[in-house]
């Protein structure tokens, strides 16, 4: 697969992209700023989850303001995988549009479908708590990958490893931080092993197959 040559005309309209995910931390920061430090310390302490996940608000308004983050951090690093692995014909804010809707989507109805099971199930509680700590998680995953996208547009020209090497990190990451969630939540899963499982192919690896199907398309 023939990789297609480096354009910067996007630019103008990236750098948008980038102003505003910059906008939402400073907003998150000036409006929780305690929150913030303690999720900022997310790497070297689980004080943000042991302390806010007990209020079970996965949708915070601080936690809505990182998703927001995320969604266009890694929407903006997949535009650029997309477009360089793939010709295309239309508009580049087109693409990203497009790439941003379908994983905005996928957060959404994966959220809503984990909502619905907790309530059939009796386990709300234990649902919103979940969804919580893989939403920090995976919101504290975003920032290296905002970080990654500023130095793929302004610094590095992307390759296809450096594309790759991002992007595996990234999926290593939000596996070990699934896997601290279950062992947190051990006691839960070893009670509904089987269920566990149809919901680990269900919602944590289908729909990311998905994804990457309606971007291709």
């Amino acid at each position: 697969m023939q990789a297609t040559e480096r354009f910067y005309e996007y630019q103008d309209w990236i750098t948008i992209i980038f102003l505003a995910c910059f906008t939402l931390l400073v907003l998150a920061k000036l409006l929780f700023p305690q929150r913030f430090e303690e999720f900022i310390s997310l790497l070297n302490s689980s004080k943000f989850i042991a302390f806010k996940g007990k209020e079970n608000k996965a949708f915070h308004a601080f936690n809505i303001l990182l998703l927001l983050t995320q969604a266009l951090a890694i929407s903006v690093f997949l535009y650029i995988a997309y477009t360089y692995f793939f010709e295309t014909s239309s508009p580049a804010i087109i693409v990203f549009i497009r790439i941003l809707t379908a994983y905005i989507s996928l957060i959404l109805i994966k959220a809503g479908i984990e909502k619905i099971i907790g309530n059939i199930f009796e386990l709300d509680e234990k649902i919103d708590y979940y969804l919580f700590q893989k939403l920090s998680y995976r919101n504290f995953i975003s920032l290296f990958i905002l970080v990654a996208a500023l130095f793929l547009v302004y610094t590095i020209n992307p390759t296809g490893l450096i594309i790759g090497t991002i992007g595996g990190l990234a999926i290593i990451a939000n596996a070990i931080g699934l896997i601290i969630i279950y062992r947190r939540n051990q006691s839960v899963l070893s009670a509904n092993w089987f269920y566990f499982i149809l919901y680990l192919c269900a919602l944590e690896i289908a729909p990311y197959i998905i994804l990457y199907k309606l971007i291709t398309i």
